[in-house]
């Protein structure tokens, strides 16, 4: 009885031990291993959005990105293996330098949607045209890949172009859509995801 009272630890060293612990696993959460993380921060896209690729999308060349979010929207815009920026590689120069939201019949930056319903919202099909892009060797159509509402488009590029040349996976999108969900199912196995299109067109 002797022996097991000289090796009990007192109750206020216990206590203390278990507010250590609770310490220890509270700075593992908030202090994760630094070999743990990932060399660069997640971008707001790799977080929100799922990424799907249209390669040569009516034409060779042409590839073109679909962020879907989990709610269904889906943005549209120019992949970086895109032809436009190809021209500026190969010297053309400025890249892609004009940007022209007015095909066919309509104008598509005069388009206002309103309400929650969204109406005035134009449906476009797969191969409906989005804008125009040009550079100092030609022109390209952007299309929409996915049929669903047409709920904006990015007018910034009417003054600011050169966000395509910068970030054209970021402020420099194209436009947003709503496909409804049976339409996105229908055209989803057509696209490829991430790291099928790295490997198609051999990105590091």
């Amino acid at each position: 009885m002797e022996f097991e009272t000289q090796s009990a630890l007192p109750e206020s060293t216990m206590v203390k031990h278990h507010q250590t612990t609770e310490e220890e696993d509270i700075y593992k959460i908030l202090l994760p291993n630094v070999g743990d993380l990932p060399s660069t921060p997640p971008s707001a896209v790799q977080s929100n959005f799922i990424s799907y690729f249209a390669p040569d999308f009516l034409k060779p060349g042409h590839d073109q990105y679909v962020y879907r979010h989990a709610n269904g929207l889906c943005v549209i815009g120019l992949a970086s293996m895109h032809l436009a920026f190809k021209d500026q590689e190969g010297g053309g120069g400025g890249g892609i330098t004009a940007v022209d939201f007015n095909v066919g019949k309509s104008n598509r930056s005069e388009m206002k949607v309103t309400g929650k319903r969204k109406r005035n919202a134009q449906i476009l099909e797969p191969n409906s045209a989005l804008c125009k892009v040009c550079t100092n060797e030609g022109s390209y159509i952007v299309r929409c890949c996915v049929k669903g509402s047409l709920l904006e488009v990015n007018d910034r590029l009417i003054k600011q172009p050169q966000l395509l040349n910068s970030s054209a996976e970021r402020e420099g999108y194209i436009a947003i859509m709503m496909p409804k969900p049976t339409d996105w199912l229908k055209v989803k196995d057509s696209l490829l995801g991430f790291e099928e299109y790295k490997k198609l067109r051999e990105i590091c």
